[in-house]
């Protein structure tokens, strides 16, 4: 290589003060020659904790608080870390969700008649969360785990059930502070399972956001259905809750078929 760097330039880029432009162009100046490579000066302890903090960081990152807590729970280490990543579950999803129900739950201890608001969004949690759980539009990662054996519909199963989980505790925590009998208050239980169900078997027709909004405005339509007949709660009777049963038992089903094509 016939140019090196001068030594005044050389100063500049260790110093920083020059501009982008031309800093980049050192940079792979440097990648190139061997020559001005030796030329720059480095402190060998230093390079060596920066590579080694690099690697933690970037090849073996710390496991976040949601992976440990799994790990810990049993959950195998590579289920646990496709979990971790799932975009529903983040803090922010998980404060939104936690939001909506202490907003309900007061909205109902203040107003009695106000209890089937949380009734009514309940079941439509968990879609939330399935809708933002896959895909590529949604999943940073989907790409490079879209290569590995746990892709489509076996995925897309894993992160449902773990936000469908967590959707359900929540919500059941929640319950007991409705001023409702233990019956009422868990009435959204199945409704909710019937929802999450028909998403994933309606996602082998249409992208996951689509097929858990399409899902959404079927219960919409119900509770809409209820309240044309006479009263919200209708919906959340005993021949509704035996209709959601056989539902959530049909639409898993159908869900495993296609998984299994």
């Amino acid at each position: 290589m016939s140019w090196h760097i001068p030594d005044d330039l050389r100063d500049r880029y260790l110093e920083g003060t020059l501009e982008p432009a031309l800093a980049m162009s050192v940079d792979a100046h440097l990648g190139h020659c061997a020559d001005c490579r030796a030329a720059v000066p480095y402190e060998k302890d230093w390079l060596e904790t920066s590579w080694a903090r690099l690697e933690a960081e970037l090849i073996t990152p710390r496991p976040s608080l949601s992976e440990r807590f799994l790990r810990h729970s049993g959950v195998p280490d590579h289920l646990a870390r496709l979990l971790s990543a799932t975009p529903a579950m983040t803090r922010a999803w998980l404060a939104s969700v936690v939001a909506v129900l202490a907003f309900a739950v007061l909205a109902a201890r203040a107003q009695a008649e106000l209890l089937p608001a949380f009734l009514i969004v309940a079941p439509m949690l968990p879609l939330a969360g399935i809708a933002f759980a896959y895909g590529p539009r949604v999943d940073s990662a989907h790409e490079l785990v879209a290569a590995t054996p746990m892709s489509g519909p076996r995925l897309l199963l894993t992160r449902a059930m773990a936000v469908l989980a967590v959707s359900v505790v929540l919500a059941g925590l929640a319950s007991p502070l409705l001023p409702a009998p233990p019956g009422l208050s868990a009435a959204w239980l199945l409704p909710a399972l019937a929802a999450a169900s028909g998403c994933l078997a309606l996602s082998s027709r249409l992208p996951v956001p689509m097929a858990a909004l399409a899902v959404g405005g079927v219960w919409l339509a119900i509770i809409g259905a209820g309240r044309f007949i006479g009263s919200w709660l209708a919906v959340f009777g005993p021949t509704p809750q035996i209709g959601y049963g056989v539902a959530v038992l049909l639409l898993t089903f159908r869900f495993y078929k296609v998984s299994m094509k």
